[in-house]
């Protein structure tokens, strides 16, 4: 079983390695509910960018709400990189909603950046 402690530092790094990636995302300001599906337990987590600002939190005032399944989420904070969170999302194993607003301006950010990557 892994803490909660655990848990916010996985979170804080997926989040900084994504930022990395996607600089433009550190610049917005955005509070995001994360749910990590585990069996029988659905953990939420409140993120708060720029930061990260993480913490076990229902995230009443998030704009954006992520759902993943926990193993799935293990692996991407461990190792993932841009393009392994989107394949994730791509085969519905990270699913996006909330604000369409939001979430159309934060996939636009990450499309751009991919047309960058693949023109260097």
């Amino acid at each position: 079983m892994v803490s909660a402690t655990d848990t916010r530092t996985q979170i804080e790094q997926a989040v900084r390695r994504f930022e990395e990636e996607v600089p433009a995302l550190g610049r917005l300001k955005l509070v995001m509910r994360l749910e990590l599906l585990a069996r029988g337990d659905v953990p939420t987590w409140r993120v708060e960018l720029p930061g990260p600002s993480v913490s076990k939190d229902p995230a009443r005032d998030a704009r954006v709400d992520v759902s993943v399944a926990r193993p799935a989420f293990n692996e991407l904070a461990r190792e993932g990189r841009l393009e392994d969170w989107v394949r994730a999302y791509e085969r519905g194993q990270v699913k996006v909603s909330g604000d369409s607003g939001v979430v159309r301006l934060v996939g636009s950010v990450i499309e751009r950046q991919r047309q960058r990557a693949r023109s260097r």
